[in-house]
């Protein structure tokens, strides 16, 4: 996958990047909720200047509410303002599910479906949190350690090779990449020739797999795979699993040559 290196002349985006979870220690939802300076105003002027199609999932406002608190991130943050003020954003006709406080079309919140995978319990500090997926069974994450020293940056696991790759990007301009870049570009070899005809009613919390596997041998021609619709959590496990036995692979055999 290409890296991101989109220039962004955004004034205090930084000051809007995800903030630091806490650790066995609750904030009240109160306190996160920003009434001086939320960030949404902001991610609202995104949206509707957004060169690709958005569409902000419906909100539940003590879904969402409760999403926010679990997640224990304030509104003054990009990362906040979504869980509070969406149920989820579909990015290019829903190829891309940004998560928020959960919705019917998209039934998962960040803490949510980050619970039992990169957190035990909510308000646990997560080595990486997991923000957003798409279609061809690809997963975004938000590095808080585990993948290397760019705190806050924004990974992508993608299907095709199964590596968590960085984007050099951090949240605030993850969301502006989604909105506004080409990603055909970004998604060139994972996306089949009437890819679109299928992505308009699928629903959020499913994915698609692919046979051969994509990572199976560098340059699969998608076109030339069939394709499985799966849950997005199943096939989550999945790569986690098989990326755990590549990774133990390779090792295997750097100790031999040694």
């Amino acid at each position: 996958m290409r890296i991101i290196t989109k220039t962004l002349a955004l004034i205090g985006l930084g000051l809007l990047s995800a903030t630091g979870y806490a650790q066995n220690q609750m904030q009240p939802v109160e306190e996160l909720i920003n009434k001086t300076d939320p960030a949404w105003p902001l991610v609202k002027k995104w949206i509707d200047s957004a060169k690709n199609k958005v569409e902000v999932l419906e909100l539940d406002s003590a879904k969402a509410k409760e999403a926010l608190y679990n997640a224990q991130v304030s509104t003054y943050s990009t990362l906040g303002s979504i869980i509070y003020n969406t149920g989820g954003i579909m990015v290019d006709n829903g190829w891309i599910r940004i998560l928020g406080s959960g919705s019917t079309k998209l039934n998962r919140s960040v803490p949510e479906w980050n619970k039992g995978k990169t957190i035990k319990e909510y308000g646990d500090k997560p080595d990486y949190l997991l923000i957003a997926d798409d279609a061809a069974g690809g997963f975004f994450a938000i590095n808080y350690g585990a993948f290397g020293a760019d705190l806050k940056n924004v990974y992508y696991l993608a299907p095709n090779s199964l590596n968590w790759e960085p984007l050099g990007a951090g949240y605030s301009e993850f969301i502006l990449f989604c909105f506004d870049s080409d990603l055909s570009k970004f998604y060139k070899g994972l996306r089949w020739s009437s890819w679109d005809q299928f992505i308009a009613n699928l629903d959020g919390n499913k994915s698609y797999s692919f046979r051969p596997y994509l990572w199976a041998k560098e340059g699969t021609d998608i076109e030339k795979c069939t394709r499985k619709l799966v849950t997005t959590e199943e096939l989550f496990k999945f790569n986690i699993s098989k990326q755990k036995e590549l990774q133990a692979a390779a090792s295997d055999k750097k100790s031999e040559k040694q």
